[in-house]
């Protein structure tokens, strides 16, 4: 079964820098038209500024925590390629949090930033998904892929916030999965370990200790590059996944194999 996605049409969040980037990209690369959405609008102009200009990229400005830029989401791609087939919601924010702070309001920040928009916009996007398959029964109509993490699975004391708004996705993905098969739609998740994000990219900055943590509790001792996670991102946007649908694939480096707690979860 081929990985092609050739002609489809994909909307890929976070896709300003880092992960979505590099998905983003990569689906460009492999035929697919796309539309990377972000709030940072310097950043876009910035990696994709010509090439949005004609051709399979566009590029979409927008706090998708707003139902309003959402929907306009949406209708800019359909103005610019006339469907929509695929869905990474891959915008992602990490903040650390004091899990005794009674003043602390981290979880509901990322519950809005990490959750709400990914829900919302799966379901505007599933609703067109929907309308272009129209009376074709066998048809696949498409596929939607949240991007999550291990952090999910295994904490750290500072991440609590993003450990419970992953969590919180993991079991979005499998729910939708399961509301949104009989319309042939599939969702799935990628959970990430460490890979080098423009927040991780952050962290590490002028910290080699943080580097060498992540390093000692990664059985292949490394941090991953964001381009090795776009060819799982096509394997699930494409029919080679086709009867795959509600499954968390973990790309860790084989992180969650070990056991140490205290070992830090992006």
């Amino acid at each position: 079964m081929s990985f092609s996605i050739a002609g489809k049409t994909a909307i890929v969040t976070g896709g300003a820098n880092g992960i979505g980037l590099a998905i983003g990209r990569h689906f460009a690369d492999a035929g697919a038209n796309v539309v990377f959405a972000d709030m940072d609008e310097k950043r876009l102009v910035e990696e994709l500024g010509e090439q949005a200009e004609e051709g399979n990229i566009r590029y979409f400005a927008g706090d998708l925590r707003e139902k309003l830029t959402i929907a306009n989401l949406l209708s800019a791609t359909l103005d610019a390629f006339d469907q929509v087939d695929i869905l990474v919601n891959g915008a992602r924010q990490v903040i650390r949090s004091d899990p005794l702070d009674l003043e602390d309001d981290s979880v509901r920040t990322l519950l809005n930033q990490n959750l709400m928009p990914a829900l919302r916009l799966s379901q505007l996007i599933a609703k067109r998904m929907i309308k272009q398959a129209g009376d074709n029964d066998e048809a696949p109509a498409g596929s939607i892929i949240n991007l999550s993490s291990i952090a999910a699975r295994r904490t750290h004391p500072e991440l609590m916030a993003y450990s419970v708004s992953t969590a919180a996705l993991d079991q979005l993905t499998r729910s939708l999965a399961v509301s949104l098969a009989p319309k042939r739609i599939r969702v799935n998740a990628i959970a990430l370990g460490s890979v080098m994000s423009a927040s991780l990219q952050s962290a590490l900055r002028d910290n080699r200790k943080f580097r060498e943590d992540i390093e000692n509790h990664t059985p292949l001792s490394r941090i991953a590059a964001p381009t090795e996670l776009a060819e799982t991102a096509q394997f699930l946007a494409s029919e080679a996944s086709g009867f795959m649908t509600g499954q968390i694939l973990t790309i860790d480096g084989g992180r969650t194999l070990l056991d140490p707690v205290a070992a830090p979860a992006h």
